[in-house]
């Protein structure tokens, strides 16, 4: 049982990150249309940047880490928008060859950078230890460093969720997801709007790559791929342009990941991309999509 309950602790605190990517890859895909296979490579800009900052540029400092990451991811993204992605609205072809161009060519500027061997991140001082709790059925260990993710992804969520039902813009980019025709016929520029949620995309994707960096201990320049295939199948189970299933998905998926590798390790691999497919045939719409 103890086990159990450290495995599922481990896997949600990856879904946290799962989320960080989902939540705001899902409503691109809802809101602008773009099939965006470079995110994982902001995600992997945020993890370099961070190490970078955090080693050499203002040592041990974590929150001002995580910030240069963050705005790293902001800042690409919005390159990514205003120069490429802007050009090919509408077509879906286009999309997906200048966003897998776009995520060759900077990962290879990863390896020119920083170099494509494997870096090793040390985490934050106050977030280092781990827990041992006590019960009947055994000790359940928790790492400070993984709750805290976790917290984070909760804040995110919460704070993600007023902003898109609280607030006008939340409102209105809602309203783009449902219709962008019908809101630019408003009077609205929408077109704003598209460059603010991929930049801000690229923040939360870089925010998600500087929270991984110590939590792995060590990056390489293929650690935006698999967090980025997650992303995918989190956007698919969670319904695409759904904040709320993004987070519900990246929990199931982590839970389900988790519970499986523990089970059959062999289908652990497998398994998400084979309930993505069952879903794309059986529920396209995803299983938490909101009305």
């Amino acid at each position: 049982m103890a086990n159990i309950l450290i495995l599922l602790f481990n896997g949600i605190s990856e879904g946290a990150l799962y989320f960080l990517m989902a939540a705001s890859l899902s409503v691109i895909l809802g809101l602008m249309g773009v099939v965006n296979f470079a995110h994982g490579t902001l995600f992997l800009w945020g993890a370099y940047v961070f190490r970078w900052v955090y080693v050499y540029i203002f040592p041990n400092n974590f929150i001002l880490a995580i910030i240069c990451a963050t705005l790293a991811g902001f800042l690409i993204g919005l390159i990514f928008e205003k120069v490429f992605i802007s050009r090919v609205y509408g077509n879906i072809g286009a999309q997906i060859m200048i966003t897998l161009g776009l995520s060759i060519v900077f990962t290879e500027l990863v390896r020119v950078i920083w170099g494509p061997s494997a870096l090793v991140v040390g985490r934050p001082p106050m977030l280092a230890g781990a827990s041992h709790l006590e019960f009947d059925f055994g000790t359940v260990i928790i790492s400070h460093y993984r709750l805290f993710v976790i917290i984070v992804g909760v804040v995110v969520a919460v704070l993600g969720h007023f902003l898109l039902t609280r607030t006008r813009v939340g409102m209105t980019i809602r309203a783009g997801v449902q219709n962008s025709e019908m809101v630019g016929a408003l009077g609205i520029n929408i077109n704003r709007y598209f460059t603010l949620v991929f930049a801000v995309g690229g923040a939360l994707a870089g925010f998600g790559g500087a929270l991984f960096a110590p939590l792995s201990t060590t990056i390489t320049p293929l650690s935006g791929n698999q967090f980025q295939l997650m992303a995918f199948i989190v956007v698919v189970i969670g319904g695409m342009g759904s904040f709320v299933g993004s987070a519900l998905g990246s929990l199931f998926m982590a839970v389900m990941i988790a519970l499986i590798g523990w089970t059959i390790p062999d289908i652990s691999l497998v398994a998400p991309v084979a309930l993505m497919a069952l879903i794309l045939i059986f529920k396209p719409q995803g299983l938490f999509k909101w009305r």
